[in-house]
């Protein structure tokens, strides 16, 4: 073969260098079909005149994988049109694994490798091979990639990379139902011969299961299979390549199949009569028995539920079902009684709750049982008549007074007798007794309704032959009302009552209450109170509905003439005895709009302009107020300045008392006393008026008769006293008015100037330095006054 390509190279070269024609297509595709591995073909040079031809054409390279041979093996070679044969050509490799894996004869161009090669690992080489001279070290070619690829042989099992298996199918299911698909792979070339052809069996797991040899699906191969008889299947799966003909390599894998579980089995109780024991004393709502089925499905297909058929007992008795255990619990619904009935019988139906279509015709998934319950006696404690006693009772009965009584007795076959407390916890107070052999209530203080309405406490009776067996009662004792409170208005009211008000008008509803606890038809009665039912401005009207009106008898009220009116009103209750009371109302009148609402009810706004705001209203009383108090300090200015000029000792308004008892400080003081006091009747002016009138008022002079110069001081006291008591001007209070007269013979006369006729700047007092070293003083600071202003009175 190695002979005839060379011979055939040899040819083309001839032909090629322009000696020969190009090879004839049969013989191009002869050479295409030679064998791979060492196949090369070469073309030669070109000419002007020829076509252009590749320098290197290739084919790929095979080599065995898994080689373990002494020599390399040989993989091909490599041949230039312008290598001789002179050795002038130098052949060179490079790419994957070049000089690793594979090594070229730089001289002939022959390629082997060097080591054993796995196509699982590495398919295929892709290599460029290179022809230069060895001398110019020039290519004498383009460099050329070409191919190796690793033949496969058969060195890989089939393998489960998903192995082991768990699935599961129903019970019961039909002959080919779907369990689960397995699937082996092998490494080895799918594509080359049958070395990745895989087929299952099965090894294990027969004749439950069958699997498809191409698909490698699981399917049941047996009908009806009881999860109840076995629940678990282990099956050995194989898969073996080259199509499973002898010498194939073969792989295995467990796949773990479980039955779940339907409901295919009815509850079964494993025996007919269930017998239980209850004592008498149990309570109600207790569980006094259990009861089970049996159902060997699993889950909610064993799911049971319990139901007492309708029958004799069997309304005294409820049954549930324990989600844990799946037990019937048998309860009691009322209480058991050995004295009254000593046995009680009934049946128990027990049924899947969960039921599964495919099965109804197997039968009625359910199955009854007899329960019978035995009531045992106990030694229980005495019973009283009734649940609760409610007793009723006068307030201010005296005490011992009996208000009822409570019984129990003892139910047991051997009956005995029993005692009566009184649950002094309840009954702190001690306001009850009760009697030990007869159970009859008495008081045992006097009890007011208005301090408690009722009572609450508890009675105990225990059995004589044993104590310690007691129950207990409630006992409610209602406080009757004795009529002792009259009845009052019930809530205060803000009446009023408009200035336009017409008669007739209802300006108030009134309700009435009592403190006394008013009893079934209890009626108040309302009406005026005798002493204003004369001419009264208002009324009551009664509405026999335990309310009234108050109504306007005239029409329009003044608020300037009487702002407030008291309505005094009568109520009286219906009780024995009749209690009543006299309730006072406050009516205010307001100002109100023609529709009746009601705008002021203030008593400063009847003086003040309608339609005034409150800060103008504020502002107008604040200028009165300034007005108001400069008029008070002008008039306390004034009068301060009168007391100034007319005494100096402290006035006294009531008894209006000069006194005139200061010796002064002699001649220089002039402000000691009031000279006035001591001025000369001669110099007194007829039209002055009384200067010890408090208020001052104007009155009409009189004249008054000059006193002689040589009259008696008596005299002239007793004419004083005469002219003031017919004087109708005097006030009208005792008033003691000092006359001090110095007499006759005077050298000065009178030296007042206060009732002068001239004023102090007419007068002339340089006379004054004439009288004598007495006047000195008076003479100096009279002179001195007329350098001064003299508006001031001395």
């Amino acid at each position: 073969m190695f002979t005839r390509n060379c011979l055939s190279l040899l040819l083309w070269v001839l032909f090629d260098g322009g000696l020969l024609t190009p090879l004839h297509p049969q013989l191009q595709q002869t050479l295409e079909a030679q064998p791979r591995e060492n196949v090369v073909t070469i073309p030669g040079r070109r000419s002007s005149a020829q076509r252009v031809k590749r320098g290197w054409v290739w084919n790929q390279f095979f080599v065995l994988e898994e080689y373990m041979g002494s020599e390399p093996q040989y993989v091909g070679k490599l041949h230039s049109d312008l290598d001789k044969g002179a050795g002038t050509v130098k052949y060179t490799l490079s790419g994957d694994g070049a000089g690793t894996v594979f090594t070229i004869d730089e001289t002939t161009g022959d390629i082997h490798a060097i080591r054993s090669l796995d196509r699982e690992e590495k398919p295929f080489y892709t290599l460029r091979a290179q022809a230069v001279d060895i001398d110019t070290r020039k290519p004498l070619e383009p460099e050329s990639e070409f191919i190796i690829k690793v033949q496969d042989i058969n060195d890989n099992e089939p393998k489960f990379l998903d192995g082991p298996y768990v699935a599961s199918v129903p019970e019961m299911s039909p002959v080919g139902a779907y369990v689960l698909q397995v699937k082996a792979t092998d490494a080895d070339d799918p594509t080359y011969g049958n070395s990745a052809r895989v087929v299952y069996s099965i090894l294990q797991g027969q004749p439950y299961f069958s699997i498809d040899p191409k698909t490698g699906v699981i399917r049941t191969a047996l009908p009806n299979m009881d999860r109840e008889v076995k629940e678990q299947y282990q099956v050995l799966i194989q898969a073996k390549d080259m199509g499973g003909q002898l010498g194939g390599l073969a792989g295995t894998t467990t796949v773990n199949i479980t039955l779940t579980d339907v409901n295919d089995n009815p509850p079964r109780f494993p025996k007919s009569i269930f017998h239980l024991k209850v004592p008498e004393s149990s309570l109600v709502g207790s569980a006094i028995g259990r009861i089970r089925a049996v159902d060997p499905d699993l889950g909610e297909n064993a799911e049971i539920e319990y139901n007492i058929v309708p029958g004799d007992g069997g309304n005294l008795f409820d049954i549930t079902t324990d989600e844990n255990t799946q037990e019937g619990v048998i309860k009691l619904k009322k209480p058991l009684d050995f004295e009254t009935k000593k046995a009680y019988t009934f049946k128990v139906e027990a049924s899947n709750v969960h039921l599964d279509h495919r099965f109804h015709s197997v039968g009625p998934f359910k199955d009854t049982a007899t329960v019978k319950i035995n009531v045992l006696d106990v030694d229980e404690p005495p019973v009283f008549s009734k649940p609760m006693y409610t007793m009723e009772v006068y307030e201010d009965t005296p005490v011992g007074t009996i208000i009822g009584a409570v019984t129990a007795q003892d139910l047991d076959v051997g009956s005995s007798s029993v005692r009566y407390f009184i649950d002094r916890k309840s009954d702190s107070e001690s306001y009850f007794t009760i009697d030990g052999s007869e159970g009859t209530i008495a008081t045992n203080e006097l009890l007011d309704r208005e301090s408690t309405a009722q009572y609450n406490f508890s009675i105990i009776a225990s059995k004589v032959s044993n104590p310690l067996l007691t129950s207990k009662v409630n006992v409610i004792i209602n406080v009757l009302d004795v009529n002792e409170f009259p009845p009052e208005i019930s809530v205060p009211y803000e009446t009023s009552v408009c200035e336009n008000a017409k008669p007739g008008q209802v300006i108030q509803t009134v309700s009435a209450a009592d403190k006394d606890l008013s009893p079934a038809g209890q009626r108040f009665s309302f009406r005026l109170s005798p002493e204003v039912s004369t001419k009264p401005n208002f009324t009551v009207q009664d509405y026999r509905n335990n309310t009234a009106g108050i109504e306007t008898r005239r029409s329009g009220y003044s608020r300037r003439q009487q702002d407030l009116y008291f309505l005094p009103v009568v109520i009286e209750d219906s009780s024995y005895p009749v209690q009543s009371s006299t309730n006072t109302m406050t009516i205010h009148v307001c100002r109100c709009d023609s529709d009746g609402t009601i705008l002021s009810c203030n008593v400063e706004a009847i003086f003040l302009p309608v339609g005034l705001s409150t800060g103008a209203l504020i502002a107008i009383l604040l200028c009165i107020v300034i007005l108001l108090v400069i008029v008070v300090l002008y008039v306390a200015l004034r009068r301060q300045k009168k007391k100034d000029t007319l005494m100096t000792s402290k006035e006294d308004i009531r008894d209006n008392v000069i006194h005139y008892d200061d010796e002064g400080g002699g001649e220089e003081d002039t402000q000691a006393f009031d000279i006035g006091a001591l001025r000369n009747p001669k110099v007194i002016e007829d039209n002055k008026i009384r200067r010890d009138i408090k208020p001052d008022t104007l009155c009409f002079p009189r004249q008054r008769p000059p006193v002689e110069d040589n009259t008696d001081i008596r005299d002239f006291i007793n004419q004083r006293l005469q002219e003031n008591d017919v004087d109708p001007t005097a006030p009208p209070y005792d008033s003691l008015a000092t006359y001090a007269y110095e007499g006759n013979g005077s050298v000065a006369e009178s030296l007042s100037s206060i009732d002068s006729l001239t004023t102090e700047a007419d007068q002339d007092y340089d006379y004054l330095s004439d009288w004598g070293p007495r006047f000195k003083v008076l003479a100096e600071m009279f002179g001195e006054e007329e350098n001064y202003n003299t508006d001031k009175v001395t």
